[in-house]
């Protein structure tokens, strides 16, 4: 059985992969399928699946998307699997989440300036960026181009990271918004890498119980830096909610220079298998 990821990054936003370049590896990889999920972000999967179709006829690439939305203050992302990334209202409503990060960009750039001394305007993150969606990652690495950092990890722990002072949280969507836009599409959503959150089972539990009511469809329950425990559990959480279980590598290239696409660090396995039931919940011809 061949692998799938359902869970990866190019250039479009904050991966080092382009597009052309990350089907390329997929396909190097051996996968049977891979997904393209951009943060907030459409713009790469009509080329992906475009050159995937005149390259290779032994591939699927799956549109797809990564909501980053808030849950009681923390980060919580929500992935959306086989979307019909046509549709015009869902492509117009994208353009609010973007400027919600320009907003936020600019702030970051300001504070860093005047207060960090370290001096970058938006303009200059805008060009770096080359025209994806600015993330983070685009700012760790621009300061450590300027010379005021050697590492990604440094950046975030001296500058940006979600305590630092030059950090600025940008408004976002809550999850259930999120798994609603993704309906309205026709897609399965899929909340992703749930251990990272670091919640309590019992708050976890709450969570996707809440979530599934508002239409959540699976889980990621294989990941990149899960233990076989963590696996575990999320698969019996999944079970026990009659949740899809989805699974992916997380994949941003030199961004994570660890985790490598369709195996993260070594042993991620996502099998073919789980795709059947997550195409079948899928409700436009993207499936």
């Amino acid at each position: 059985m061949r692998a799938i990821d359902l869970h990866t990054h190019s250039t479009c936003s904050d991966g080092t992969y382009s597009v052309k370049e990350l089907i390329d590896y997929a396909h190097e990889k051996n996968l049977a399928a891979i997904a393209l999920t951009d943060h907030d972000t459409v713009k790469g999967l009509d080329e992906a699946i475009d050159y995937c179709r005149k390259t290779y006829d032994d591939m699927e690439v799956i549109p797809g998307i990564e909501f980053s939305t808030v849950n009681e203050g923390k980060d919580v992302h929500i992935v959306g699997l086989y979307i019909d990334h046509h549709n015009k209202e869902f492509v117009d409503s994208l353009t609010d989440f973007v400027d919600s990060r320009t907003v936020r960009n600019k702030k970051m750039c300001e504070k860093l300036t005047n207060e960090a001394g370290i001096p970058i305007s938006y303009e200059e993150l805008s060009a770096f960026a080359n025209g994806a969606v600015v993330t983070r990652a685009h700012f760790a690495r621009l300061i450590m181009d300027k010379g005021f950092a050697k590492s990604k990890e440094e950046v975030f722990d001296r500058f940006i990271g979600d305590h630092c002072k030059y950090y600025v949280p940008r408004e976002k969507i809550c999850p259930e918004q999120a798994i609603e836009c993704i309906l309205k599409v026709g897609g399965v959503p899929i909340l992703a890498h749930p251990v990272l959150y670091h919640m309590s089972d019992e708050k976890l539990e709450k969570l996707v119980v809440r979530l599934k009511n508002a239409g959540l469809k699976g889980i990621e329950a294989i990941y990149s830096t899960y233990t076989a425990g963590e696996e575990r559990q999320i698969k019996e959480l999944a079970a026990k909610y009659d949740l899809l279980v989805s699974g992916g590598s997380d994949f941003h290239g030199a961004n994570k220079k660890k985790i490598d696409l369709g195996v993260g660090f070594g042993k991620l396995f996502v099998p073919e298998e789980l795709l059947g039931p997550i195409k079948a919940a899928c409700t436009n011809d993207q499936g």
